[in-house]
């Protein structure tokens, strides 16, 4: 009887344990999405570059990609344009984790009894969510440039694809800026790093697997979410969608082990 209360017992304090652990991670999550909502300008931000993409080079290129004989530059281009939304957002998220050091609430919630690991977690996925809603709104609003997908059955798949590679992003993002305590030095490196990231992933212009920029861009881990979301909405695509997602799915978990790494490191 008393080995049974002691398994017993053993079972709720574990049931409590992992109720303690989710409760710290979906508030952490819901912090970042309250922010996000809260800010008006962030939002507004957010999506005005990608459209202004959208537009500037959907219509300033469109005629020349034509007369090429490559098609529809909107079908080409909207992909790459959600992945850039994707990596803009995930990685800037990094910088909350800065800011939160400069103000102390990082401090507060590092001494707390609960794990490192599910404070990133939790932090990351916030970021994940958030760069997801930015790409699926950039998704929808592009219909209104004639952007339109193969099938609309596909469009959910896309969307996992964006969280996934969302998650891939954050994870990086976070990784930075828990080595950098200055806030122009975390911008500096992240456009370092984004932009070469965008224009060798074939966003904006097709790519050839048989030159230089192709075998280049093998090796862009955002190659693969463009040419994943391309697959699915265009069936455009440079590499198969299996190997895309693959790719993608082990990048992710790699990026999480180092993100976490680093995030269980800092020192307040």
């Amino acid at each position: 009887m008393q080995c049974v209360l002691i398994a017993r017992s053993g079972e709720t304090q574990l049931m409590l344990n992992q109720y303690k652990n989710m409760n710290v991670i979906f508030i952490l999550w819901l912090r970042q999405i309250k922010r996000y909502l809260r800010s008006k300008s962030r939002v507004f931000g957010s999506l005005a570059q990608p459209l202004f993409f959208l537009f500037a080079l959907g219509f300033g290129f469109g005629p020349v990609f034509s007369k090429a004989g490559e098609g529809n530059y909107i079908q080409f281009l909207v992909p790459g344009i959600i992945s850039m939304t994707i990596i803009f957002t995930s990685i800037s998220a990094g910088m909350e984790i800065i800011w939160d050091k400069q103000f102390g609430f990082l401090k507060e919630t590092l001494v707390a009894p609960v794990s490192r690991l599910n404070i990133m977690i939790g932090r990351t996925l916030g970021g994940a969510t958030i760069a997801t809603f930015q790409g699926t709104v950039v998704l929808f609003l592009s219909l209104i440039v004639g952007f339109h997908p193969i099938s609309w059955m596909l469009v959910p798949l896309a969307i996992l694809i964006m969280f996934l590679s969302s998650l891939l992003f954050t994870a990086l993002g976070t990784a930075i800026a828990s080595k950098l305590d200055d806030m122009q030095g975390f911008q500096m490196i992240m456009n370092f790093l984004v932009m070469p990231l965008f224009f060798l992933s074939g966003a904006i212009f097709p790519l050839d697997r048989t030159t230089t920029l192709g075998t280049i861009a093998s090796f862009d881990p955002l190659s693969y979410t463009v040419d994943a979301l391309r697959n699915l909405l265009t069936n455009i695509h440079f590499f198969s969608l299996a190997r895309d997602v693959s790719l993608l799915a082990i990048l992710t978990i790699v990026f999480l082990v180092i993100g976490s790494y680093f995030f269980s490191k800092v020192q307040i």
